[in-house]
């Protein structure tokens, strides 16, 4: 099973919509998926219509350390996605954690129970540094951090997701080492030519990261996006052609771009993906 966290220290740059259309272009790749909702703001958790809601979520696993999957787990109505709801709407988790001699690691030690029941893990994360926030990191295999194309997002993004990176590196010595990190350029504007600028810039500004990749696929600012959340859809499936006089692509062919890039394992089952087609292709 392989563990993504969608992460950034900025709200509003586009976690919630990454993780739900990620889980469901994989979902209908032929991927077991699991969505875990760990913002506070349960966003993600009301995505998607559930086919079956389990009795608990994100607060029972974590303050109580449940591992019967029935209580955890609901069932989202796309095939192969599954989704662990967002429950603590007190904001209670932050402070238990805190205190708890595991709490950056929880989450980390209670992966087992669902390995293997799922090949693709994703975390949506709230947008603010947070204990939850380092546990999703220090739980996952890859790090993935939306940002937009502005100057000021960039900067934003250096003082607090890099800081954020830096300060869990100590967990190195518990032979815990920090996720590799991917950037995703997100909500470009179609004739801007300032995110290249951006993705340029920030190539270059962190050439001598070790571990930071930014992502070739960069995502478009098309209605495509706020359109498939209303509709309860993956944006893939809303938009599958690319509007006539349109010069950017479909948002089909961009998260399977997306996906390929992100997931080389499974870039077979993402390239068999016909646009328009919902029928699930095993991979």
């Amino acid at each position: 099973m392989q563990v993504i966290s969608i992460i950034s220290t900025k709200g509003g740059v586009g976690k919630t919509t990454t993780a739900a259309n990620l889980g469901g272009i994989a979902a209908d790749a032929g991927l077991r998926v699991l969505l875990l909702d760990l913002d506070v703001q349960p966003t993600l958790s009301s995505y998607f219509a559930l086919q079956s809601r389990a009795p608990g979520g994100i607060y029972e696993l974590l303050a109580f350390n449940e591992q019967e999957r029935t209580r955890l787990i609901s069932h989202t109505v796309i095939e192969g996605l599954d989704l662990i709801l967002s429950n603590d709407d007190k904001g209670q988790l932050n402070t238990l954690l805190l205190h708890a001699p595991d709490g950056r690691l929880r989450l980390r030690n209670l992966l087992p129970i669902f390995r293997p029941h799922y090949d693709l893990l994703l975390i949506d994360t709230q947008g603010a540094r947070s204990v939850l926030l380092e546990m999703a990191v220090l739980a996952s295999d890859l790090a993935l951090s939306p940002v937009t194309p502005e100057i000021l997002a960039a900067r934003e993004f250096r003082r607090g997701t890099l800081q954020l990176m830096q300060d869990i590196a100590p967990y190195r010595r518990l032979g815990i080492d920090p996720p590799p990190l991917q950037l995703l350029i997100n909500r470009v504007h179609p004739v801007s030519s300032n995110a290249r600028l951006i993705q340029q810039a920030l190539r270059d500004l962190f050439s001598t990261e070790p571990g930071i990749v930014v992502l070739d696929t960069r995502i478009p600012a098309i209605e495509a996006y706020p359109r498939a959340s209303t509709q309860a859809l993956p944006v893939h499936r809303v938009e599958y052609q690319r509007p006539k006089g349109r010069v950017t692509p479909a948002a089909f062919d961009t998260m399977q771009a997306l996906s390929c890039e992100l997931f080389p394992a499974w870039a077979s089952a993402f390239s068999l993906l016909q646009a328009g087609a919902h029928r699930r292709v095993g991979p």
